[in-house]
């Protein structure tokens, strides 16, 4: 391992947490307005899914980060996803001309994980430049995220946000989750065709809003919005302290 994966490693376990801390009930109860339906144990089922989906240990990170990598061309070019669709017409049938929309929603809502990268390169950067070392904390981060312009912070949260407004969409969930699945079956039926990295992708991605959608469905569609709105007051506020 170099340097600069040591810094990275010593980052994402540092992030972690302060994202603990963040997502702590105690501590959110306290600084926010919190919505009486929102109880400890929902902010407890967000941040193990959090830290287990969306922003895990570095192990499994860079299992994560080979994977979306893969998927890249297709985050930019989605009618690939839909070419592959064509070798059945059992989900064209069913959807039809809304395939397309529903496949790019799908990857917008996996987007969070390349976001999630930018970000940490700019952060191993800066810590060389500035001579920053472990143990990474809250203010050394910081000193981190202030490297980042307002507008790179805000398409992070908007990314979130699209993955969550996704979960709260109960029928269009439903129909990412059927149309990845099948995706998945496809691309294991003509393995010549497609790298085991980019089928792990796909899987990964199932994962990710499938366990997201265990977590939604545990609440009410109010109480999901209000999830919604409070995860983004609190990025927002962590913004809003850097200025």
């Amino acid at each position: 391992m170099d340097s600069k994966e040591r810094i990275l490693k010593d980052i994402i376990n540092g992030y972690r947490e302060v994202l603990f801390e963040r997502y702590l009930y105690k501590n959110i109860k306290e600084n926010f307005d919190i919505p009486a339906t929102i109880d400890e144990k929902t902010v407890t089922d967000f941040r193990t899914y959090y830290l287990s989906y969306v922003y895990p240990e570095y192990s499994k990170r860079m299992a994560l980060n080979d994977a979306f990598n893969s998927l890249d061309d297709y985050s930019k070019n989605p009618q690939k996803l839909l070419t592959i669709l064509l070798d059945t017409s059992r989900l064209i049938f069913k959807y039809g001309i809304h395939l397309p929309k529903i496949i790019k929603t799908g990857l917008k809502a996996l987007k969070t994980f390349k976001a999630v990268q930018t970000f940490e390169t700019t952060f191993v950067k800066e810590a060389i430049s500035k001579k920053i070392e472990a143990p990474f904390d809250g203010e050394k981060f910081n000193v981190l995220l202030k490297s980042l312009s307002r507008k790179e912070i805000n398409t992070f949260i908007n990314t979130s946000q699209a993955l969550f407004n996704t979960l709260h969409d109960r029928k269009q969930v439903q129909k990412i989750k059927e149309i990845i699945q099948h995706l998945i079956s496809v691309m294991k039926n003509k393995k010549e065709a497609y790298s085991d990295s980019q089928i792990k992708g796909l899987e990964i991605g199932y994962e990710l809003l499938n366990e997201g959608d265990k977590l939604f469905h545990k609440l009410s569609k109010k109480d999901q919005k209000k999830l919604i709105y409070l995860i983004i007051d609190i990025e927002k506020d962590m913004l809003n302290k850097l200025d």
